[in-house]
């Protein structure tokens, strides 16, 4: 029995099937395939469709600039110096902690930059520092305040306001003054600073808070849904149960045990989040279960876990998409309230939230109100017209229309 040869690589090439639209070679060989990354054409009628709702898409640029800046809060807002020049060698203060000692102070402590005493040593050996744009961090305290804290914004101060501060520094006018641009809180700490951190914090708990629920409740409407019977029946039963508990309640007591944290809000309410993305996956998983597609999947004796994850959650997740800008919106506006009731983060923390809460205990500073109520109002608007792009980019009636 004799053996016939391999076919020619030649011929192999020549028989390849060719992509509609590809270029052929006058020799008739088939290039091989540059594999790139591209978009299906039904997302990039989605990525057409968000576009094209202007509002959202500018939205989302807008918020991205914010939520990215913030990232860099401590080079922004920051009562430690950039970079720093002392005794020909180069310092990153915030970056790295020195102690005084390091810049010929007496005392083990770590360098307060902003101590004149501090300032002088580092001149009398030639140094100099470069300070970010805002000079103090969210729990700085401004002890060089003209008027009684809430101090109003620099630029709204009067030269007779200023002037014993002016005189005290050897300064010339307001103007020489460091800038509280949106003015102090009652403690004194600058409110653009304690703004910048406060943003970064509330979209951090919002996006983490939305991206834990959202595991957890598609996988229970998944699990839910796909098995349907009995496991469907306890799934349904228990969230019934679960979401009966009020959840304040339990976040009171939980927060009189627990000392009040980033983590310790996140894992309380994410306890109860997961539970609004339930009935949509269920729902979805349940239409798309008797397909053909997944019944013939079966057949060929694909496993559950597999069908689930490659064929039904897909599905699952374009309706879901929809439904996350919300779901950080009510996340944000979450703890926001928590902390204007006084039972959110640690006393201390940058918040809107506590920020309202003082613009609500001091009448007088109308500059703490304006700025917590335009900065929740422009945060919740610019998340509510990203979710309506989203919700247009996926609507099936403009994506298959």
């Amino acid at each position: 029995m004799s053996l016939a040869p391999p076919p020619d690589p030649l011929v192999r090439a020549k028989t390849r099937p060719i992509k509609v639209g590809a270029a052929v070679p006058l020799d008739g060989a088939v290039p091989p395939v540059a594999r790139r990354f591209a978009l299906s054409p039904l997302n990039q009628r989605r990525w057409r469709n968000f576009k094209a709702n202007r509002r959202g898409f500018w939205s989302f640029w807008i918020f991205s600039v914010l939520f990215l800046i913030t990232l860099f809060a401590e080079l922004i807002a920051n009562d430690r110096p950039l970079l720093l020049k002392y005794d020909g060698k180069l310092y990153w203060p915030a970056v790295v902690s020195y102690s005084e000692t390091t810049f010929g102070g007496d005392f083990e402590t770590a360098a307060d930059y902003r101590d004149p005493y501090l300032q002088k040593l580092i001149a009398d050996k030639g140094g100099w520092m470069i300070w970010p744009p805002i000079r103090y961090r969210y729990d700085t305290h401004n002890l060089d305040l003209p008027t009684p804290a809430p101090s109003k914004p620099t630029w709204m101060l009067t030269e007779k306001e200023c002037q014993p501060v002016v005189e005290r520094k050897h300064l010339e006018g307001c103007r020489d003054l460091e800038y509280n641009w949106l003015g102090t809180d009652d403690q004194g700490r600058d409110v653009v600073a304690r703004l910048i951190y406060g943003f970064r914090i509330s979209v951090l708990f919002g996006l983490t808070l939305t991206l834990v629920s959202s595991v957890v409740g598609v996988a229970a409407g998944g699990i839910g849904g796909y098995f349907g019977g009995w496991t469907d029946l306890g799934f349904q039963r228990f969230i019934e149960i679960w979401t009966a508990i009020p959840s304040l309640y339990l976040l009171l007591i939980l927060s009189s045990v627990l000392v009040p944290g980033f983590f310790v809000l996140l894992g309380i309410l994410s306890l109860f989040s997961w539970v609004s993305l339930v009935g949509l996956v269920r729902a979805e998983f349940l239409r798309a279960r008797n397909f053909e597609y997944v019944q013939a999947a079966r057949a060929l004796g694909v496993s559950n876990s597999v069908i689930m994850y490659r064929h039904l959650l897909p599905n699952a997740l374009v309706a879901t998409m929809t439904f996350l800008p919300f779901i950080v919106s009510n996340s944000v506006m979450t703890l926001t309230a928590l902390d204007f009731l006084g039972f959110g983060l640690p006393p201390g923390s940058p918040s809107l939230g506590e920020m309202l809460s003082q613009a609500k205990g001091n009448i007088q500073a109308p500059w703490l109100g304006f700025t917590g109520f335009f900065s929740v109002a422009i945060m919740l608007s610019l998340l509510i017209f990203i979710g309506e792009a989203v919700r247009d980019a996926f609507d099936p009636r403009k994506t298959f229309g």
